[in-house]
C-alpha cells in the first residue's frame, strides 16, 4: 500500500551473520569493477563491492534484514532496471534518528527533503548525470498519497508555492511525494528512490575508514563544532556529518554552496569505496556492506538484496569520470523583496532538463553535440513538403492529457498543416515520440520533423510506399512537453551552469 513501510527480518535476526574469515574461499575482484562508479549514498556501493569481491551470496539473508521500504505507489517503477534511461532518487533527510543527533534538525519533525540529487544514468550506461536540488527551492508540490497521524491512508492535497524540502515528511508526505514533486518540476520520472538520515552519514564513513576531504583554507565552525585543517585530511562520523551539514564556512554561505561541498565529499565517498584498500578488504567490506543496507530506506520494488544487487549491477557499468556533479540551474525568488529562497532558472533550467530528458551526456558535450548535428543534418537533407500539403494523423502516447488536440491546434494554426488530424490517444504510452511514414513520404517527414524538432531517432520509415490519402503517423510520447515545444533537447549545456567530475578531487572554498 503507498506509503506502507516495513522492516524485512532474517533468519536469527540482526547480528546473526558473523563476517567472512579468512579461511571462506573468495572470488577475486574483476579489474573492470576497480575503474566503476556507483552511487553516492554507498549502499549500493558497498553491496555491489561485497558480492563482487566475496561471493556473497551466503550474506543476502543478512543484509535483507537490514533494509527499510516504502511503498510509494505509482510514483516510481515496479521494474528493478529498465531498457532505457534509469533515474534514481537520492534523499537525504535531516530526521534526527540515532544516539547522539538530538542537537540536529528541526526537533520532532519527522525529517525534510534536507539534501536531494537525481541521479540519472544514460540509456547505454557510459555516463550519469548527479543533480543536486535545492532545499530552498519554491515550487509547486503536487497532489500525493500518504497517511495521517493515525496512520491512515489519505490523499494529501497540493500546494502551488512551497519550499522543496517540505515534499517529505511534511503533512504526511512520503518520498513518493518527492518523487512526484521532481517529476513536476523537471519531466523527468524517478524509477527508484533511495534515502539516508544523519546517523547513516555518520555509519557509512566511519565504515569505510574515513573520507578524505580537501580545504583551501582551515575552517573551524562554532555552531556546526567542525574544525579541518588547510589541505588534505579525512572525515568521518560525527565530524562527517558536521562538514555535509555546515553552511557558513564555505562561499557566501548559502545552501548553494553548502551543495557544492556535499557534491565534492560525495565524489570522494566514491573513490575511497572503489580503492584498491577497500576492495581487499573482507572485514572492512562486510563492515561496510552490513552498514550500508542497514542505513538505506528503498522504494518497494528494489527492498530486496537480489533486486539491490541487480540495479547496483546496472549502474556500475557507469565509469567514474563519466559522472558529473551539478546544481539545478536556478534564480534568486522574485516573490521576496530579500530573497532567501530560489525558483528554477526559467530558461537555463529548461535546457538542463531537455538534455536529461533526451539522454544527452554532459561528459561528452562536444562529441554529443557533433553526433546530434550530423544526425540531424542527415535527416533533413532533401526537399520539404509544402506544409500545406503534409498530411498526418496525431496520436497521444505520452502523460500530458489533450496532447493530440493541441499539437494538431498548433499545426493547423501556427504552421500551416491544415491537413493534420486528432485520432485520441495511442494504444498504448510509449517514452519516445515516433513519426511513421512511407518512403514517398520523406518530403512530408522532413518538414513536420523541422517544425516540430524531431530527432533522427524519432524517424521510422517503413518499406511501402502510401497510397491516396494515408496519413502519416505521429505518436507523441513521455518527451512532448507541450505544442510548439521542441521535442529534441540541446546538444550543449546552459551557460554558467557549473559541473564537477566524480574522478576528480577539489579543495572546498
Amino acid at each position: 500500500m503507498p506509503g506502507q513501510r516495513s522492516r524485512r527480518s532474517s533468519q536469527g535476526g540482526r547480528g546473526a551473520a558473523e563476517p567472512p574469515t579468512s579461511g571462506r574461499r573468495k572470488r577475486k575482484p574483476q579489474k573492470s569493477r576497480k575503474k566503476k562508479a556507483l552511487l553516492w549514498t554507498g549502499g549500493v556501493t558497498a553491496f555491489i563491492v561485497v558480492a563482487t569481491s566475496i561471493g556473497a551470496y551466503a550474506l543476502y539473508q543478512k543484509f535483507n534484514g537490514n533494509i527499510d521500504s516504502i511503498d510509494v505507489g505509482d510514483a516510481g517503477s515496479k521494474n528493478v532496471v529498465t531498457d532505457g534511461p534509469m533515474n534514481i532518487l537520492i534523499i537525504g533527510t535531516d530526521k534526527r534518528t540515532g544516539k547522539g543527533n538530538e542537537g540536529y534538525g528541526d526537533k520532532g519533525s519527522e525529517g525534510h527533503a534536507d539534501t536531494t540529487i537525481l541521479f540519472h544514468v544514460s540509456e547505454d550506461r557510459t555516463n550519469a548525470t548527479a543533480m543536486s536540488i535545492p532545499r530552498d527551492l519554491m515550487t509547486e508540490i503536487p497532489e500525493c498519497e500518504g497517511k495521517d497521524a493515525d496512520g491512515a491512508e489519505v490523499t494529501i492535497p497540493g500546494t502551488p508555492d512551497e519550499r522543496f524540502n517540505t515534499s517529505l515528511g511534511q503533512s504526511g508526505r512520503n518520498p513518493g511525494c518527492t518523487m512526484k514533486t521532481v517529476e513536476n518540476i523537471t519531466g523527468l520520472k524517478p524509477d527508484h528512490f533511495m534515502m539516508v538520515d544523519f546517523n547513516a552519514v555518520k555509519e557509512l564513513t566511519t565504515a569505510v575508514g574515513g573520507v578524505g576531504v580537501c580545504m583551501a583554507k582551515p575552517v573551524d565552525d562554532p555552531k556546526s563544532h567542525l574544525k579541518l585543517p588547510q589541505g588534505k585530511s579525512k572525515v568521518q562520523g560525527e565530524q562527517a556529518l558536521a562538514l555535509l551539514r555546515t553552511r557558513h564556512s564555505f562561499g557566501n554561505e548559502s545552501d548553494l554552496d553548502r551543495i557544492k561541498v556535499q557534491q565534492q565529499f560525495l565524489a570522494s565517498m566514491i573513490r575511497e569505496m572503489k580503492s584498491s584498500d577497500t576492495l581487499t578488504n573482507p572485514k572492512k567490506l562486510y563492515k561496510l556492506a552490513d552498514a550500508a543496507t542497514n542505513a538505506l530506506t528503498v522504494d518497494s520494488a528494489i527492498a530486496d538484496a537480489q533486486k539491490l544487487m541487480t540495479l547496483a549491477q546496472e549502474i556500475s557499468k557507469v565509469d567514474t569520470k563519466n559522472i558529473t556533479f551539478l546544481t539545478m540551474p536556478v534564480i534568486d525568488n522574485p516573490a521576496e523583496p530579500t530573497p532567501v529562497t530560489v525558483v528554477v532558472d526559467p530558461v537555463k533550467g529548461e535546457q538542463l532538463f531537455a538534455m536529461m530528458r533526451s539522454d544527452t551526456s554532459l561528459t561528452e558535450v562536444k562529441k554529443k553535440e557533433k553526433d546530434a548535428k550530423s544526425k540531424q543534418a542527415a535527416l533533413l537533407k532533401g526537399p520539404k513538403a509544402d506544409p500545406a500539403d503534409v498530411r498526418v494523423d496525431v496520436l497521444n502516447g505520452g502523460e500530458t492529457p489533450g496532447a493530440a488536440g493541441s499539437t494538431v491546434t498548433w499545426l493547423q494554426n501556427e504552421q500551416g498543416v491544415l491537413k493534420s488530424t486528432n485520432k485520441a490517444n495511442a494504444p498504448e504510452k510509449i517514452k519516445k515520440t515516433t513519426l511513421e511514414y512511407a518512403p514517398n513520404q520523406a518530403d512530408q517527414a522532413r518538414a513536420l520533423a523541422e517544425m516540430m524538432g524531431l530527432p533522427a531517432t524519432a524517424m521510422k520509415q517503413g518499406t511501402a510506399d502510401a497510397e491516396g490519402l494515408e496519413a502519416m503517423v505521429l505518436t507523441l510520447g513521455a518527451d512532448f512537453k507541450g505544442a510548439g515545444q521542441l521535442i529534441t533537447g540541446p546538444a550543449k549545456a546552459p551557460e554558467g551552469v557549473e559541473q564537477a567530475s566524480a574522478d576528480k578531487a577539489v579543495c572546498a572554498k
